[in-house]
């Protein structure tokens, strides 16, 4: 946490304008590049082991401090939250920064958490987290390969009254993630229930859905061992697979039915928007194809327990985002051909 020191000429707060939230009820809008990739733990225990994945000329690479441990999908939320207010700051004409300014009760609120006192403490580990989690990725570089390094904020500070209150917070994020939301064609919308998921591979899986299949009403499909990878989970693939199923059982992902079934000896999970009611329709991508990926890895993965969070509230109505969602898969497995809702073309397996 940076110290308050008006002569600290290494804060970045000193060269930027502060954007300060007035917005309460916003859409929920996610960044697309966070959404399909292994940038975030999916456990609650503390993980130290990096994350090392490589798909085609595509590379994530995250580290944790040990004091703190990685960033993980909980943790993710207030980039969500961020990434929210400045899309519709936008919208109303508002300037928008890096630097952000607001009380913890607008924060906590939007994302659905308490406000009680254990809720604070909690947030000041996640703001620890989000600031010591260093991530390099080539993504966004194009043809001339290169990485870029930062962290989820650069600073961060909590500011106090005279009795010692919290009075507000201030964060800088990284270049890297404002560029990304500013860039509209790279923010979508997604669905408030997304906050009552309470697993992390469960909230994972939401954010591939949402950016692979889309509003798609063919869907997407993956083959299970390719899920594992770009998931970074820690636990087993078994394990990992045993969670795909109790999730499919419980049908718990808001907008989406998944199913399994068999192409050229392969288990693959069917992700396909829901019939019932389908949510507002995005741009979808017409053409069919496997991944040109030629390689793809990930390392350092050592097993571990994956933990589930309590139910979270939903504040906003759902709606649509205008940007297109399915450009940019060229890590992804299948896209489904069927007849649409309930009539994907794969062979179904038994999901139990």
């Amino acid at each position: 946490m940076t110290a308050r020191n008006p002569q600290n000429l290494a804060s970045e707060r000193r060269h930027l304008q502060p954007f300060v939230v007035t917005l309460d009820a916003v859409r929920p809008r996610d960044q697309r590049d966070l959404m399909e990739r292994p940038f975030f733990s999916l456990a609650k225990a503390k993980r130290t082991a990096p994350i090392r994945y490589r798909a085609g000329a595509v590379e994530v690479q995250v580290y944790a401090l040990p004091e703190h441990g990685m960033a993980t999908i909980w943790d993710a939320d207030v980039l969500i939250w961020a990434a929210s207010q400045i899309v519709e700051a936008e919208d109303f004409g508002l300037r928008t920064s890096r630097f952000f300014r607001f009380t913890p009760y607008q924060l906590l609120t939007a994302i659905g958490r308490g406000t009680g006192q254990r809720q604070y403490l909690l947030l000041k580990g996640t703001m620890q987290r989000l600031q010591s989690t260093v991530v390099a990725t080539s993504i966004r570089h194009g043809s001339q390969w290169r990485r870029q390094q930062f962290s989820w904020i650069t600073e961060w500070e909590e500011r106090v009254d005279a009795r010692g209150r919290s009075d507000g917070y201030e964060f800088v994020l990284p270049d890297w993630f404002y560029r990304g939301v500013i860039d509209r064609s790279l923010v979508l919308s997604i669905d408030p229930a997304y906050f009552h998921l309470t697993g992390g591979i469960e909230r994972w899986l939401y954010r591939v859905a949402r950016k692979h299949a889309g509003r798609q009403p063919t869907g997407w499909a993956f083959d299970l061992h390719h899920l594992h990878t770009k998931s970074g989970s820690q636990a087993r693939f078994s394990d990992f697979t045993g969670h795909l199923r109790r999730i499919a059982a419980r049908q718990s992902l808001p907008g989406y039915v998944l199913s399994f079934g068999h192409r050229d000896g392969a288990v693959l999970l069917d992700i396909r928007p829901r019939c019932a009611a389908p949510p507002p329709v995005d741009d979808a991508v017409q053409a069919v194809g496997t991944s040109p990926a030629s390689d793809i890895g990930i390392s350092d993965a050592n097993l571990s327990v994956l933990r589930t969070q309590d139910a979270q509230l939903t504040l906003w109505p759902d709606d649509q985002n205008p940007p297109r969602n399915l450009e940019s898969n060229k890590e992804s497995n299948l896209k489904m051909v069927g007849q649409g809702c309930g009539h994907p073309s794969v062979s179904r397996g038994s999901s139990s």
